[in-house]
């Protein structure tokens, strides 16, 4: 197998831990004494090829897991979470999809991640905002003027984009550093604004370097300490760049009261952006008072705003649309073209986003052929 019992054993412990699972309850899982299962956690007892089997598939995990070491940033993020704590499900949904970059990337030559440019943590709010400037121009956007194709455009950056339901009691986002690139993950369950907010806080912990990070109602909480509320101005500034947000909020109507909804409804869909990440970017500005804020966070777009004020409807990083990186697609196409990875594989590393309808045909190959494939 490539890796010695005890160290195996340990993997198959913390697995075990992270999926909040007791000792007797896998044992029960497998029809394996529990006991016998301590030992080989132990390391005192090794594990034949069908137990590790049913480990695996009882943990949700792939047999090669235990078999390999995770990203550097993954197996220090889990060194700082307390001992036998069980990880939440954006923890095992990030480094499902981190592990399966890396493989593509060890078996794909022409899968190549452009390296992320590394700043320093803006020191200011005005440090944020000249960031998320530079930030725009590398993402080869206007200046000014709403950012769309979050995900696509983030590429430049190394930053490979992937979306999941998690529900709404879940994080919103988390983001891990590779080698080279990153990946960066958001809840779907969230409303669209909410969602590109997310994903832009990810880029910039990303940015400043931040190996593993895992972001609880971004923009929401009042307990957070300096690096995400910081991070917070960057991504607000990123989605709402201020000169052309003080001039549409001025040509739409912002400061006269007769129009002051019908600006901010307009302005939301414009830059597709919620009302709270609104309300808290135009009051920074300094365009309304803590009053207006408190408004703008309650209103709320309908039917009728769409059809009267001919509104975008967008849905971007929708899980429903079952997207995901282009790039990454295209490489795993390959690694199947070329028979490296078998049909259950690459449907494996499209996370259940493709039917096995969906993947191209190959030329019958003998039945030796089998012994080619990686997995």
């Amino acid at each position: 197998m490539g890796v010695d019992a005890r160290t195996l054993g340990r993997r198959i412990a913390e697995a075990r831990q992270r999926a909040g699972m007791t000792q007797q309850a896998l044992g029960s899982e497998i029809s394996l004494d529990r006991s016998a299962l301590a030992k080989i956690e132990q390391g005192d007892r090794r594990v034949t090829a069908l137990e590790l089997s049913r480990i695996a598939e009882a943990l949700g995990d792939r047999i090669e897991w235990f078999l390999s070491d995770s990203a550097p940033s993954i197996v220090s993020h889990r060194n700082m979470a307390a001992p036998g704590a069980p990880s939440p499900q954006i923890d095992e949904e990030i480094e499902r999809r981190v592990r399966a970059v890396e493989f593509v990337k060890q078996h794909d030559g022409q899968f190549e991640l452009p390296t992320t440019p590394v700043h320093s943590l803006p020191a200011s709010p005005e440090a944020a905002e000249e960031l998320a400037e530079k930030t725009r121009s590398l993402l080869g956007a206007p200046p000014g003027g709403p950012l769309t194709r979050l995900s696509e455009r983030f590429l430049v950056t190394g930053t490979l984009s992937f979306v999941v339901d998690l529900g709404t009691d879940a994080a919103d986002a988390a983001s891990v550093l590779l080698d080279r690139g990153a990946v960066a993950l958001v809840n779907g369950s969230l409303g669209v604004g909410r969602r590109r907010l997310a994903l832009a806080h990810e880029l910039g912990h990303i940015l400043v370097a931040d190996e593993y990070t895992v972001d609880w109602r971004v923009e929401m909480s009042t307990t957070t300490g300096y690096p995400e509320k910081i991070l917070d101005r960057f991504a607000r500034s990123l989605l709402l760049p201020s000169n052309s947000l003080a001039r549409h909020w001025k040509e739409w109507g912002g400061g006269q009261d007769n129009s002051f909804r019908a600006a901010a409804v307009q302005i939301a869909s414009h830059y597709r952006v919620d009302m709270a990440t609104l309300s808290r970017r135009l009051s920074e500005l300094g365009l309304i008072d803590q009053e207006q804020a408190s408004l703008v966070r309650q209103f709320r777009t309908t039917k009728t705003d769409i059809v009267d004020f001919n509104l975008v409807v967008g849905d971007e990083l929708a899980s429903n649309r079952r997207d995901l990186p282009r790039q990454y697609e295209a490489a795993v196409i390959r690694l199947y073209r070329g028979e490296v990875i078998s049909a259950e594989r690459a449907l494996d590393l499209f996370f259940g986003t493709w039917e096995a309808t969906d993947l191209p045909r190959l030329p019958t190959s003998p039945e030796a052929a089998i012994w080619q494939f990686i997995s």
